[in-house]
């Protein structure tokens, strides 16, 4: 089940009325825990296994980890963690890219493989659940957290249906506290869970389904050679998409967990108004950024080891979290630049340690991240590297024989909504969207 539905409005209304009847705390746990199920089955039911497997495997590996005393067996239950959860992962997201990669392989070899056909169906949400899950039982391995108290807890954190399959990426230490005393929403947290929804479902329905995602298709998917023209704006078209697609789906999801009294962490912070790419990575997709920065940059060397192993730390981060994204070599292309980015700024923050940018020179850095940013998403979005080159030549005016592409509709549309998108970042930069709504009339925020 997807937010943008109307199955979901009903499911969601059912929900927050059985949440809102005078019932014992733990009653209405179990409450929010078959929801959750059946909000995932609705999807496909066999996949639940999976969750349960994972709920299972981790729950148990945990309560290990805390009574095993010799360093040998609290490092074999981590490992058996680890394992399980990147072994599903591993199989139903990468199998096939393995096998093609491996059979590529052979053939440079000289040696003939033919692999077999295989078609394996990704269950929906398992990078973010498995995420999290993994996050448990690292956290109480290192000694930075505690087991839940019980297994209902711990079973809802993995399971809680508004993050269950994209994210906010939660930790345990930020949503198991939460189901240990009742929460019921107050009237003012119901109100602004709803407005965070209804913007949540603007920005993915309006925006990115309806006025963005046409224009990136016909560039991307048509094998037309765009020209300069037509490879901008579908370029431009696919990152207001893209934010507006996992920026708005989880504003839906924060809205909907504080309707029924649960707080979860912003994910996106007007990311478009970035300054640097540091800046960037602290606005855009922060929950997994930050995941991201505990398990595997520090993990690493961080930047605890000298320069060269901070940006080796850097790299690996920024390609594993590409793959994270997708089996693909383009996304590894995406997070590799991200990466190089990074690593570059670092040596310009080094070098020029004592400079502080004035107004334009903000505005003209984040206008230059901006561009570059754009020039990564060529790789996300593409399906083929040949794709992404056509892409980039058009970007750069080099297909002179290119034919237009897209209408006049969608050069004047797409423009206007990127323009409003940045914009709004920019003069939202410096504040967060709460205190916006707090402060505006709330006549405004109904019209709106």
């Amino acid at each position: 089940m997807v937010f943008n539905t109307l199955t979901f409005a009903v499911f969601f209304a059912t929900v927050l009325a059985m949440h809102s009847l005078p019932l014992r705390w733990s009653t209405r746990k179990v409450n929010l825990l078959l929801a959750s199920y059946v909000f995932y089955a609705a999807w496909n039911p066999p996949f639940i296994i999976l969750l349960w497997v994972s709920t299972v495997v981790d729950w148990y590996a945990a309560q290990a980890l805390v009574h095993a005393k010799q360093p040998a067996k609290r490092r074999a239950w981590m490992l058996l963690s680890v394992v399980a959860n990147l072994g599903m992962l591993l199989y139903f997201k990468y199998g096939a890219f393995l096998l093609n990669n491996f059979a590529a392989i052979m053939a440079g070899l000289g040696i003939t493989y033919h692999p077999p056909e295989i078609d394996i169906v990704l269950p929906v949400g398992i990078s973010f659940y498995t995420f999290a899950t993994m996050s448990y039982t690292l956290d109480i391995y290192l000694r930075r957290a505690v087991p839940a108290r019980n297994f209902l807890d711990y079973a809802l954190f993995v399971t809680f249906f508004p993050h269950l399959v994209a994210g906010p990426i939660m930790q345990p230490t930020e949503l198991v506290p939460q189901f240990e005393r009742e929460r019921r929403a107050t009237p003012h947290q119901l109100h602004f869970g709803l407005a965070l929804m209804t913007l949540g479902l603007f920005q993915k329905v309006v925006l990115a389904d309806t006025f963005l995602s046409n224009a990136a298709e016909r560039v991307y998917d048509s094998g037309a050679v765009p020209g300069a023209l037509d490879a901008w704006t579908g370029t431009l078209a696919f990152s207001g998409q893209i934010f507006c697609d996992f920026a708005g789906y989880s504003t839906t999801a924060i809205g909907a967990a504080l309707c029924l009294g649960f707080a979860m962490p912003d994910n996106f912070r007007f990311p478009h108004a970035a300054v640097g790419f540091s800046d960037f990575w602290h606005r855009w997709h922060i929950t997994l950024s930050s995941w991201l920065r505990d398990y595997l940059y520090i993990p690493l060397g961080g930047n605890r080891h000298g320069p060269a192993r901070t940006h080796f730390a850097l790299m690996g981060t920024m390609l594993l979290g590409g793959l994270w994204h997708g089996a693909s070599w383009t996304f590894v292309v995406w997070g590799g630049l991200h990466g190089l980015y990074l690593s570059a700024e670092r040596v310009l923050r080094h070098r020029f340690a004592g400079y502080h940018p004035g107004y334009l020179a903000t505005i003209a850095i984040g206008l230059l991240t901006w561009m570059l940013v754009n020039v990564t998403w060529v790789f996300f979005r593409a399906k083929k590297f040949g794709t992404a080159w056509q892409v980039l030549r058009g970007m750069s005016g080099q297909n002179d024989a290119a034919k237009p592409i897209l209408d006049t509709v969608f050069l004047i549309v797409v423009p206007l909504v990127i323009a409003g998108i940045v914009v709004s970042h920019w003069l939202m930069r410096q504040q967060t969207l709460e205190a916006m709504l707090t402060r505006a009339h709330p006549a405004l925020i109904t019209a709106a």
